[in-house]
């Protein structure tokens, strides 16, 4: 084997290897980094006994990722406030031909269920984000992780309860998630506190993720009426000059605020029965590189 055909055989499940690390990480910096380790690992390695590259790089980047998660896992405890995953552009390109994966696809990113899989454990994460995002057999995942088939199996059965379990049943629908995104932006920035309410669920929830580095609440807001009014005067009293973009972000459509020409703030709703059940702000600057201002 070359050295370009190891490089473009690398390249080609590049994208793929990455979308299985942010899923396990929830941080794009790191899932990029156990892809670059994947790269080390496969380009000196004895190739000769590889018969399917694809199987390998999922294996090296799998156990790298539940490592990398272990580390991390310390290090959120000391976050400051609620911790959100890091919103990336989504772009399944090619490898999700029909609308049923892409959805599939797109709900396995989603800001809901990447804090649920936070409180699994590395190992319940890797098999549950092998099995349900990426429809891997068992066998392979056991071979991935080193497990006996039989204790994948019933890894992923627990994996899967406890997700269904916590999981909030959002709707999914992208123009219905979009039209409220909009009426949302219409509302708080027109200073409309009665349609700002109206489009909460009464048990709505606003979860901001700052990091301690900007400002933003440090615990869960919890009501309608609350979350309302904290919106209305975040409204009133934001900084100008700003500019406001849709984009699909995780999943879903989100807005993003431009100030002095970078993001500064991304705003992103959950919607069921036709309203906002939970409203996701992102001011980390850590977590805003991949949604810069274009």
């Amino acid at each position: 084997m070359t050295a370009d055909t190891v490089t473009d055989l690398f390249e080609e499940h590049r994208p793929f290897l990455t979308g299985v690390a942010y899923r396990m990480l929830g941080r794009v910096a790191d899932s990029e980094d156990v892809v670059q380790e994947a790269w080390l690992r496969w380009s000196s390695a004895d190739r000769d006994d590889v018969r399917e590259p694809r199987a390998f790089l999922v294996r090296v980047t799998t156990r790298l990722a539940i490592d990398r998660l272990r580390h991390l896992r310390s290090r959120r405890e000391a976050y400051v406030g609620p911790w959100l995953p890091e919103p990336v552009i989504t772009e399944f390109g090619p490898a999700a031909p029909d609308s049923a994966e892409r959805a599939v696809l797109a709900d396995s990113v989603s800001m809901a269920v990447l804090v649920v899989l936070e409180t699994l454990s590395p190992l319940e994460r890797a098999v549950f984000v092998l099995r349900e995002a990426f429809g891997f057999p068992y066998a392979e995942i056991g071979a991935a992780l080193d497990r006996s088939e039989a204790a994948v199996r019933q890894l992923a059965g627990r994996a899967k309860r406890h997700v269904e379990e916590r999981r909030p049943r959002y709707d999914v629908d992208p123009a219905v998630r979009r039209d409220l995104t909009e009426r949302f932006l219409a509302a708080a920035s027109g200073g409309d506190l009665e349609q700002l309410l109206a489009l909460l669920a009464p048990d709505a929830r606003l979860v901001s993720d700052s990091g301690g580095k900007a400002k933003a609440p440090r615990r869960i807001i919890e009501t309608a009426d609350k979350v309302g009014r904290f919106l209305f005067a975040v409204a009133q009293d934001w900084p100008s000059p700003f500019d406001v973009r849709v984009l699909e972000l995780n999943g879903g459509p989100a807005l993003v605020f431009d100030v002095d020409g970078k993001a500064d703030t991304v705003f992103q709703t959950e919607v069921d029965g036709g309203v906002i059940r939970c409203v996701y702000v992102i001011r980390n600057p850590d977590k805003l590189a991949g949604v810069r201002a274009g």
